[in-house]
């Protein structure tokens, strides 16, 4: 049986990528501040802290492992300028994503790597805000843009035992309350779902001879040239 580890898997994409693993047959252990979705393992842990991340993997106890998704990340806080951005709170973005996807890839790389060459799996999640940005946004861009190097720094590292590679969510939402125009503006015609990110997690999964990439999954809006009218 394939076994898994989500990170942020109470969030709204990681449990879609929980529930979609499940579905597949996969055991899935949920890592989250909060208790993870029906079916996982749920496993109480702030990536972004070192004891935290080496007392959950002591208590999980596995020995072997074919799939991390690193997709913890606290949401950009309230926006302001950068003069205003604060270090304690600069850290505190960059520590959820970066230094987290750090901690939690170091501590199942000996795991992930028992699945044998070209098995086990790193999908970073990174974001469309690592190539464009609305203003006031620079942890976070940083942290994802961060993310998309390591994610192919990695790749060569660990390679041939572990692949890794990226997924840059573009808008993903559950809510059903949207304008037209917010489908429209995507060239596939409507916004994303959280079941468009667990698709391209399965995929990255098994594609065996893909490492190193970052596969944007946005509708199309990073290819959409934009004119003032």
């Amino acid at each position: 049986m394939k076994t898994a580890i989500v990170t942020g898997a109470a969030g709204l994409i990681g449990r879609g990528i929980c529930q979609a693993l499940i579905a597949e047959g996969w055991t899935v252990a949920a890592f989250d501040l909060k208790p993870g979705p029906e079916g996982t393992r749920s496993v109480i842990c702030d990536v972004g802290d070192e004891a935290s991340v080496k007392a959950a993997f002591a208590g999980l106890g596995w020995e072997a492992l074919d799939l991390l998704v690193n997709n913890a990340g606290i949401a950009q806080p309230d926006r302001g300028p950068i003069a205003e951005l604060s270090l304690a709170e600069w850290r505190k973005v960059t520590d959820s994503h970066l230094t987290g996807a750090f901690l939690m890839s170091r501590a199942a790389i000996p795991l992930l790597e028992v699945a044998g060459s070209g098995v086990g799996a790193i999908v970073n999640m990174v974001s469309t805000r690592a190539f464009m940005s609305e203003p006031n946004t620079e942890a976070y861009a940083a942290s994802k843009g961060a993310l998309v190097a390591l994610t192919h720094a990695m790749a060569i590292s660990l390679g041939p035992k572990v692949r890794v590679n990226a997924i840059a969510p573009g808008w993903i939402t559950d809510d059903d309350d949207l304008r037209p125009v917010d489908h429209q503006q995507h060239p596939v015609g409507r916004v994303g779902r959280p079941q468009d990110i667990a698709q391209a997690v399965l995929y990255l999964a098994g594609a065996g001879f893909v490492t190193g990439q970052v596969l944007s999954v946005d509708g199309g809006m990073t290819r959409k040239m934009i004119y003032a009218d």
